[in-house]
Formats: C-alpha cells, sequence, structure tokens
C-alpha cells in the first residue's frame, strides 16, 4: 500500500534527489532539471519548483544555508537535504520501484469509451496515432543515441529506455486493435458500425 507523503508531488523526489548530490538554490535546481532533459518524466514549472521547495522546507526535508545576491538580481536562498530528506529520498524512491500503482492514463480512458465513435473514424485516428507514436519513438530514439554518444553510462539513461519499451508496447497494441476491427473475416467493424446505425435511427 502506497505510503501517504507530507509532500507528495514527484517534483519534491526530483528536487530531494538533486539536493542529495549537492546544496542548490531553486534557480539553479531547475536549471539543472532542464538540462538533464526531466521535464520528459516530472512536469515542472517556476513557479512550482519554488512552491515545492517551500513544502519541502515545512515537512523538514531540506533546510536553507545561506542567501546570497549578485549586483541588482533578487536573493537567492542555496538549500541542503536534511537527514530526514534523505531517508525520505530512499524510501519513496523504494517504493515507487517495487510496487506496482494503478494509474489513469488519457488513452486507457478513451479506449474504455471508444465504441461511441464509429468504426471508420477510429481506424483514421488509431493510424494517427500510429504515426505520433513512431515520431515520439524517433525523438527517445535519438536522445539515447546522442546522449550514449556523449559518453554517458546507459544506467543514466534508463528511463528512456523504459519509454521506448512502453511505445513499442502501445504500437503493437494499436496495430492489434486496428487489425481486430478491419479483419476482413471476422473484424468488429460491421457489427459496431451496425449499432451506430441503429443509434441513429
Amino acid at each position: 500500500m502506497a505510503t501517504r507523503r507530507k509532500v507528495g508531488n514527484l517534483l519534491a523526489l526530483a528536487v530531494l534527489s538533486y539536493l542529495s548530490q549537492r546544496p542548490m538554490h531553486p534557480y539553479e535546481l531547475g536549471r539543472t532539471l532542464r538540462e538533464h532533459d526531466d521535464a520528459r518524466s516530472i512536469k515542472f514549472n517556476h513557479g512550482s519548483l519554488y512552491m515545492v521547495f517551500e513544502q519541502l522546507t515545512r515537512a523538514g526535508f531540506v533546510e536553507p544555508r545561506e542567501t546570497t545576491r549578485e549586483g541588482a538580481r533578487p536573493e537567492r536562498t542555496v538549500y541542503a537535504i536534511t537527514d530526514a530528506g534523505r531517508a525520505e529520498l530512499e524510501d519513496w524512491l523504494r517504493e515507487l520501484v517495487a510496487e506496482p500503482r494503478h494509474e489513469y492514463p488519457q488513452f486507457v480512458a478513451a479506449l474504455s469509451l471508444i465504441a461511441a465513435l464509429p468504426p471508420d473514424d477510429v481506424i483514421a485516428l488509431l493510424r494517427r496515432r500510429l504515426a505520433g507514436l513512431a515520431e515520439a519513438r524517433a525523438e527517445a530514439q535519438g536522445i539515447v543515441d546522442r546522449t550514449l554518444e556523449a559518453g554517458v553510462h546507459p544506467l543514466f539513461l534508463v528511463e528512456e529506455e523504459y519509454r521506448l519499451a512502453l511505445l513499442d508496447a502501445e504500437v503493437a497494441f494499436v496495430e492489434g486493435f486496428v487489425a481486430r476491427i478491419t479483419d476482413p473475416d471476422d473484424g468488429w467493424a460491421p457489427q459496431w458500425a451496425a449499432w451506430h446505425e441503429k443509434e441513429d435511427r
């Protein structure tokens, strides 16, 4: 069973992870997240990052170390992870790695309601989705190839490899679904279309 976290936003997990390497101020940490392309895995923006720092501070997981100002720039506070923060980071990561969690992908929601669309429309939409999946796969593979060529250890690309595996699985599912609808011998399209014709009367 999932533990109820004091700060449950996955961005907080990323902040704790980077602060476990060294103290940083939020602006620097945001720049590091962007440089490492973490936005592909964790949703964040400038405002949400600062909010997470405040939440982690209130929870006792990070603490301010020093505040500096350079010229006319605003003050910047450097934060460090606390012992409680390190314990939270490790416990939270262990849970996420070990325990499958039910999620609510939008495509799954659409599939649960897909009979509301006529089969010809669905076939066209699924073929469009396949084109989009091919683009997403090419992008992910490009990231992996370029990063490996730069000498980065594959361990730091494991999320992209997982993304590629999911994309491959989705492509196989969508292609199979299209085949089940369009099969000339026992495809679902004729009966599916008949249901829509009945509803239209």
